[in-house]
């Protein structure tokens, strides 16, 4: 096969497409900086853009030996490269930003409302009793609650909630 009638830059342009698609899920998504912001992978897809218009340039060239076999070819796999570039952007910037409304969720600042929920030894633990009862300073555990008060040697100093919001 003669390197002058392969069109390496269409063929490259497919395969880096492919890779810039998955290597979001598979690669780049274990980490904060391009799991955030997908820019890798975009650079990726432009990379792959710039070889396939160099491709398609290349086989709708009047010099070509088979032009419709080029041509056809050159086509098809720049509109696969474009398809799949539309699905990674629907994908990554429309379907995974659709989360419900949180109109019900805590704002910074907010008195959290009363709740009693179990802790790690199965026991309820309600809002109030954090805030009011002083820690015990015989166990050393900054979660346990003193049974008296007067054995108690930390004072509260407050409790600290944390909300994840996500979708799993």
């Amino acid at each position: 096969m003669n390197i002058r009638k392969f069109n390496w830059p269409l063929w490259t342009g497919f395969l880096l497409s492919l890779i810039a698609f998955l290597s979001y899920p598979l690669v780049f998504i274990w980490f904060p900086v391009t799991r955030d912001f997908p820019w890798a992978n975009l650079l990726l897809f432009g990379l792959a853009a710039a070889l396939l218009l160099f491709g398609i340039r290349r086989a709708f060239a009047t010099d070509r030996t088979h032009p419709r076999r080029s041509k056809i070819g050159g086509a098809i796999l720049a509109t696969l490269s474009v398809a799949i570039f539309g699905f990674f952007i629907l994908v990554a910037f429309i379907i995974a930003r659709q989360l419900p409304a949180s109109h019900g969720a805590p704002q910074v600042g907010q008195k959290a409302p009363a709740f009693t929920l179990s802790d790690i030894n199965d026991k309820p633990v309600s809002l109030s009793q954090l805030l009011s009862a002083p820690l015990n300073g015989e166990t050393g555990s900054a979660g346990a609650l003193a049974r008296n008060a007067q054995e108690a040697t930390i004072p509260p100093k407050g409790v600290l909630l944390i909300f994840y919001r996500g979708y799993w």
